[in-house]
């Protein structure tokens, strides 16, 4: 039969009318017969909201996709291919514990950085190693493209432990870079392109190029004199302007998330303003998903709503079908993904999960060497990098004193006994998800 089975697990996300939105406007390249939105039982009214919204658009579009939803996995894999994921397990609810918690001990509580981020990983790897599990059997020939958070642990865990190669993850801070970068430089975003080096949301732009053309030199004085406003940020946190000083000797540019790691201490005193108010970014967030799901409910919405744009992750599922279409349509664009290592960054483990621009084949993403990390980012991507294989092992192991150690090793946790504090709390905030660690 012709045409592109998809299949979307964690269907009912509020970012799924984006990715409806990208599959019908590249429906004449990307030619999706079916879509199968796949949620669990929990999830069924946001999956039947969202996926009546997702069907309303296609009849608008006049395409002949297929929406399907489903809460039967392994009936949506057989012959999928390809495979999105973008799950929450234990909805937002976990989100805001993994950030209220360690913000009780003094500690940066955020989704994918330290002891959040952590335990994001802890829920989500084991489900994930599952799926992979499914697709092998079902659809083996499948790309899986996920951008669950966090992307870069989720595909180390994949290419450590299984033997499953087509997998690639995916973010959307690249995509805010490379917008942010063409803005700065006055030009149009699809010229500018874009070396990376380290991980995901821990990865700097080594270099910027504009038809090709290195313009690192002439950003990195724009660097220098540059406004919060500005600069190149997220809409899910509150960024600051890096010192000249810091940009000169760096000599690349640091992505967004680095503020976590490079003003640690600022962002401590603001993520603490907002526990005691009651609006940490999970809270904030659980708010604006109520209101666009009142909105999606909306039987004369037809098209995704310009609200979307205000969630933290906008512009993730255009580049997953962006990612899509390339790998379908084998078109060598570069392109920004989680990929195996095998000697890009060459002072880093072949067999480990970096962020690199990849030129997208019909046969998989090529990445583009970097070569050896100059010294200035060495240190904290060697960092990271540990930490993230300490995460990675203790999901599949359930141990508890590997988890202690990694957040230990993380650069946002400042004590051993915060360490223990914080991970025997969320355990325990998170028993029903984490088997593994109460197995004995």
């Amino acid at each position: 039969m012709n045409g592109i089975k998809i299949v979307t697990i964690g269907g009912g996300s509020s970012y799924t009318p984006e990715l409806v939105e990208g599959f019908i406007k590249r429906y004449d390249s990307l030619p999706v017969r079916e879509l199968w939105l796949v949620d669990i039982e929990e999830g069924r009214t946001k999956l039947e909201i969202v996926g009546a919204l997702a069907q309303r658009m296609v009849k608008k579009a006049g395409i002949p996709m297929k929406v399907i939803l489903s809460y039967d996995r392994r009936e949506a894999l057989k012959g999928a291919d390809f495979v999105t994921t973008q799950m929450r397990v234990g909805l937002l609810e976990a989100r805001i514990k993994d950030e209220r918690i360690p913000l009780s001990h003094g500690m940066i509580g955020q989704e994918t950085n330290g002891a959040a981020g952590m335990f994001k990983a802890f829920r989500t790897i084991p489900v994930i190693l599952d799926i992979v599990k499914d697709m092998q059997e079902l659809c083996p020939e499948a790309w899986m493209i996920n951008f669950t958070n966090p992307a870069g642990m989720i595909t180390e865990a994949v290419l450590r432990y299984t033997d499953f190669k087509k997998v690639m993850g995916l973010c959307n801070v690249p995509i805010n870079m490379v917008n942010g970068f063409a803005r700065l430089l006055n030009v149009e975003p699809e010229r500018v392109t874009m070396e990376l080096s380290g991980l995901n949301h821990h990865v700097f732009a080594t270099d910027i190029f504009v038809d090709g053309q290195s313009r690192l030199e002439e950003m990195l004085e724009i660097y220098q004199n540059i406004s919060a406003e500005d600069a190149v940020s997220m809409k899910n946190f509150s960024t600051l302007p890096f010192s000249p000083e810091f940009i000169r000797g760096l000599h690349c540019i640091p992505c967004p998330y680095h503020n976590y790691y490079f003003f640690t201490k600022e962002q401590l005193e603001e993520e603490l303003e907002q526990y005691r108010e009651g609006r940490v970014r999970g809270e904030v967030v659980k708010r604006t998903e109520d209101e666009l799901f009142e909105l999606y409910k909306d039987e004369n919405l037809d098209v995704k709503p310009t609200q979307l744009e205000m969630r933290g992750g906008a512009r993730y599922s255009d580049a997953a079908c962006s990612l899509v279409c390339s790998l379908y349509n084998n078109t060598g664009d570069i392109q920004y993904v989680d990929v195996r290592n095998n000697g890009t960054i060459s002072d880093l483990p072949a067999d480990s999960a970096i962020e690199a621009a990849c030129i997208i084949t019909g046969g998989g993403p090529k990445p583009i060497a970097v070569g050896e990390l100059k010294p200035q980012i060495s240190g904290i991507i060697q960092n990271m990098k540990a930490f993230e294989r300490l995460v990675c092992e203790a999901a599949v192991t359930g141990s508890r004193d590997l988890a202690v150690t990694a957040l230990n090793m993380n650069p946002l946790c400042a004590s051993d006994r915060d360490a223990v504090a914080v991970v025997d709390e969320l355990l325990e905030a998170h028993k029903e998800y984490l088997p593994l660690f109460f197995k004995n």
